[in-house]
């Protein structure tokens, strides 16, 4: 029986103790200085591995994966609305959580994958940063239709100058600027720590977790069921957008595993400013206390498995 990451045990660590209602609690400044360093350290990596390639070869995986999130939004709030009957500002507001990406599982898979030695193509950070935009709008367009009400200066601010999506492509640019010879004095800091730093914000994803148990049982089955079924269901979108573009195996795996996670930082915070009706504690409920545990500890071993059997297919 193969051994459990380390990280996953911090996560599961944070969970009990929330769960126990311990008195552990990581400092909220901590917790920020945390996603600052996974941020920096994620688009230093896929900037260096840039430097090493042509971007125009690019144009082509940044224009699949915004109709990706794109479709991922829009059949996720066709299942919420219709299927589970939400309001439309809900169903909208936790459709674009699951349209968007989740840093701290790609974080985690990244870790994974590197623990294997299984190589992974250096723009998957690019697409990180890419895939937290679409579902933002396409959620505020189904929420709200197109109006002259709508702060669109307010709103593409929020999109595209978002804390994570600023430090993402400013990690970027530095490695693709600086390239791996460049990056070298700095790569104890930002590489040689990344897991350690990882262990200790899962920690802190296990407490938070642990708080939205109650909003899950208030929310009853339904979104249960949703926070499970449709991280599979973008996984297979995501495989067979990564078959399409030619992906290896790890590859494959990555871009299911973003396409399966749901945001909870960069979308909240859109969703805020312009759906102010929709209530957060659903799309978080669902996002934090369903999708993120089942992605990080079920997901990214299955989402393998089927990039494995996905790329033999097609051989």
């Amino acid at each position: 029986m193969p051994a459990i990451d380390p990280v996953i045990l911090f996560f599961l660590f944070g969970l009990a103790a929330g769960l126990a209602r311990s008195e552990l609690k990581l400092p909220g400044s901590l917790y920020d200085s945390l996603t600052v360093f996974l941020l920096l350290a994620i688009g230093l990596k896929g900037g260096q591995g840039l430097a090493m390639q042509p971007l125009l070869p690019l144009l082509p995986q940044i224009g699949a994966v915004i109709l990706l999130g794109a479709a991922q939004t829009l059949i996720a709030f066709a299942i919420l609305r219709h299927a589970g009957r939400f309001a439309r500002a809900d169903a909208a507001a936790t459709a674009a959580h699951y349209g968007s990406v989740s840093v701290a599982t790609f974080a985690v898979g990244i870790a994974w994958l590197g623990a294997r030695a299984i190589e992974v193509e250096p723009q998957m950070a690019i697409l990180l940063a890419i895939m937290e935009v679409p579902a933002i709008l396409v959620g505020i367009v189904l929420a709200r239709g197109v109006s002259r009400e709508t702060d669109w200066r307010s709103l593409g601010h929020e999109a595209f100058l978002g804390k994570g999506v600023t430090l993402l492509i400013g990690g970027m640019a530095i490695g693709w600027i600086a390239g791996p010879e460049g990056l070298a004095p700095i790569k104890a800091m930002f590489f040689d720590l990344f897991k350690g730093v990882l262990a200790l914000f899962l920690l802190e994803m296990g407490l938070i977790v642990s708080r939205q148990i109650g909003e899950l049982k208030r929310c009853g089955a339904f979104l249960i069921a949703f926070g499970l079924g449709m991280p599979l269901l973008s996984a297979l979108l995501g495989l067979g957008t990564g078959i399409l573009l030619g992906f290896s195996v790890g590859g494959l795996t990555l871009l299911a595993t973003l396409a399966a996670s749901a945001s909870y930082i960069a979308v909240p915070a859109a969703m805020r400013l312009a759906v102010p009706e929709a209530n957060p504690a659903i799309s978080l409920a669902a996002s934090l206390g369903v999708t993120f545990p089942f992605n990080i500890l079920i997901g990214l071993p299955l989402y393998h498995w089927l990039a494995i059997q996905f790329a033999g297919a097609i051989v």
